[in-house]
């Protein structure tokens, strides 16, 4: 358990960095050039990555509480608007002018149906912190950021292109969902 709470630390502290620590960023980019920076906050990440699959897989499935039987739907019903949310964050949508931070809001409400759906150990520690990190993510920028300049409404074609992305990956996650968890999502 200490490897996977190691790499939700650092997956944290590499994100919250640029908006608690300015100074900090700054000091770097100044070392090492911006293109070093991406370079060192990329592997950081990967290497959170590493921890957390590692201490996922080494941790044990220790039951704290029994999920609720009949919210396996709608769990899979947030799951798949986060993942819209998480798409629309990258590109230029009519939701990002009704929500401010859509891909951190997308792991919020993604980590709170997992939550809502697993009673383990691992996965209240995993989804817990995720969605703690990204609700403070989300104040942090909107404080560094000041007031929302939303986005230009897209054209329908662009919306359109989003939308078939969104498909592609929702599909794609519920068929390889149990290649890369081990936990089937589709009967």
């Amino acid at each position: 358990m200490s490897l996977l709470i190691l790499g939700l630390l650092l997956f944290a502290g590499v994100h919250l960095i640029p908006s608690l620590a300015p100074g900090v960023k700054t000091s770097v980019q100044a070392k090492i050039g911006e293109g070093g920076y991406k370079g060192v906050f990329s592997l950081l990440l990967l290497a959170s990555f590493a921890l957390m699959i590692s201490g996922w897989q080494s941790a044990g499935a220790h039951t704290l509480y029994y999920p609720i039987t009949y919210f396996r739907q709608p769990g899979i019903a947030l799951v798949i608007i986060a993942m819209g949310l998480l798409v629309v964050g990258s590109r230029n949508s009519r939701i990002r002018q009704s929500i401010r931070h859509p891909q951190l809001m997308a792991v919020f409400i993604w980590s709170a149906a997992h939550l809502a759906m697993n009673g383990d150990a691992r996965s209240v520690v995993l989804f817990f912190s995720l969605a703690l990190w990204s609700f403070v993510e989300m104040r942090v920028i909107s404080k560094r950021e000041g007031d929302w300049v939303k986005a230009e409404t897209p054209s329908t074609g662009a919306e359109v292109i989003t939308v078939i992305i969104v498909v592609v990956l929702v599909a794609a996650l519920l068929y390889g969902h149990p290649y890369f968890t081990g936990v089937q999502v589709i009967y």
